[in-house]
Order: C-alpha cells, then structure tokens, then sequence
C-alpha cells in the first residue's frame, strides 16, 4: 500500500485520512496539522523523510507560479530543506493542470445557470491556472489578491495586471514570514466578513477555502464556489448561507475533498518515479484516472 501524508501548518481540526484506489493500487492518503507550529512541521517532515512514498505541504507553498515565472517562498521552502529521500509536492501541478480548465467544466455542466459571467478570485497569484481557466471562459474578474493577502482595497481586472502585481511584489513578499503571506493554526477559523461589495458582485466565488471563509458574508444567495479542501462542516456552512453549487477542484473522499498537495501526492506514488512529475505526466495520469471536478448543488 503507498501512503502519503500532507503535513499543514493549519488547525489540526481539519485532520483527515482515507484510503483511495489509483490505477489498481491502494493509496492511504493523511493530513496532519500543526496548528501554526512551525518547528512541529519541519520536525514532522523529517521523520517521514524516506518512510512515506510521498510528502505533501499544506497551508503554503512552496513556489508561486504565474505564466511561467516562479517566485520562491523562502521561508516556505525552509519546512523541506532536509528532506532528502521522499518526494515533496505543494499542489502547484496540479493548480496548472487540473485547475487549469476548471471553468470549462464548470461552464460545460451549469453555465447555463450562472448569470451574469462575474467571478471573484481571491488569489491569483496563487492559482494562476485558474485565473487563466476564468478569463478565458469569458468571465468579467475581480482578482482580489491585494483585498485577501494584503488587506487593501485594490480590485485587479486583467490578467496583465496580476502578471505585474507578481513581478513587482512577490519577490519582496517572498521573504516574509510564512503567517503574513497565509492564515495559520487557529486564525484559520476566523469569519470576519469583509469586502462584501466584492462576494455580491460575483456570480462564482472561487480560490482557497480558507481564505474564502476568513471574509466571507454571512449570505451568499445563489452563489458558486469553486475551491477545495472542504470538510462536511464546510459544507454545512456553505448550505446554510445560501450558496447554490458547491465546486471542488479535487474529488470527495469519504465526505471531504482533500487539498491539491494531497492529491498531487497520491499521482506521484503511483507512479512510482520516486520524484515530482512533470507537466505532461501529471496530464497523462488525470486522464487516464478520468479526474474531474465534483459539483454539488446545495440549495
């Protein structure tokens, strides 16, 4: 049986495991918090360096791609630099292929439904795939990127725009401590809803779950959200708010959908290369195991 564990520097209360088949192959498949502790993870990481067939990191990443320029998170990279013997995914292959049509699919099963065309990406830089799926749907986009990491209220419109914005800023914030770039432990449970002008304006709400919760409203009638990572208790939440599909990137498993390092994880132990895979590889295997997005209506 192969097994890969995804350790996150996110609350422990989201802790899941389950096992999944891949191409015939038994795939144990685990989060494990940290709760913010970073020391915790970096000691975590180490252990499991060589006793696991794949590592995922969750809460960070690792590197931000956008188009193809790659800007490191040096404190990010940290977590892993002693990890030597097993494979160490952060999900970005997964955001570049899979998420990368994301909103073809969405548009093919339930377009017909979304009117008008206006989506909110909370973080482009971060799924650069995505923003590219959504601007070549036709959707009229709100790039929230600063509102989200930074806290200004500086709608982006263009992809052009958040293809500057990275190359200015992200290899200044690239250094900065991991808890300013993205929410750890326990504020990852904070609701304070903020830019609502902005979550009623679109008609899709999409990014990160927890980065979507930490500001959302407490009605979103009608809405779609394309994220992932979310426990039944997320969905509930998102049920009772209003919100009318719910869009994972990732399959369910067993009641939740786990994060893209997580999954990317899994491609890489059936494989078996004992190494990240490439673009194309990664393509290979999403076709050959058929992955798509699911979609659940919830009201």
């Amino acid at each position: 049986m192969k097994r890969v564990v995804s350790v996150s520097l996110g609350s422990s209360s989201r802790d899941h495991k389950a096992t999944i088949q891949l191409l015939g192959q038994e795939v144990t498949v685990e989060r494990i918090g940290t709760d913010g502790d970073i020391e915790k993870a970096i000691q975590l990481y180490n252990e499991l360096d060589g006793q696991v067939d794949a590592l995922g990191v969750g809460g960070i990443d690792l590197t931000l791609r956008v188009r193809n320029r790659y800007y490191p998170l040096y404190q990010a990279l940290k977590l892993v630099k002693d990890v030597k013997h097993t494979p160490v995914v952060d999900g970005g292959g997964l955001k570049h292929t899979l998420e990368r049509r994301m909103m073809q699919f969405v548009e093919k099963e339930i377009g017909h439904e979304i009117s008008p065309k206006r989506g909110m990406l909370t973080s482009s830089v971060d799924r650069f795939g995505m923003a590219l799926s959504f601007a070549e749907a036709g959707y009229e986009m709100v790039y929230a990127d600063f509102m989200f990491a930074l806290g200004l209220g500086i709608p982006l419109r263009t992809i052009r725009s958040v293809e500057i914005l990275a190359a200015i800023l992200l290899p200044i914030l690239g250094h900065l401590p991991i808890s300013f770039i993205y929410p750890t432990g326990e504020k990852q449970t904070i609701n304070e809803p903020k830019w609502e002008k902005y979550y009623q304006w679109a008609s899709v709400v999409a990014g990160d779950f927890l980065y979507l919760k930490r500001h959302m409203p407490l009605r979103m009638d009608g809405k779609v959200i394309v994220t992932n990572t979310t426990t039944q208790e997320d969905v509930k939440m998102l049920t009772e708010r209003g919100v009318k599909y719910l869009v994972t990137t990732t399959p369910r498993l067993e009641g939740r959908s786990f994060g893209t390092n997580v999954m990317e994880g899994a491609l890489v132990a059936v494989a078996g290369k004992g190494r990240k895979l490439t673009t194309s590889e990664l393509e290979e295997l999403i076709e050959e195991l058929g992955l798509r997005p699911t979609i659940e209506k919830l009201n």
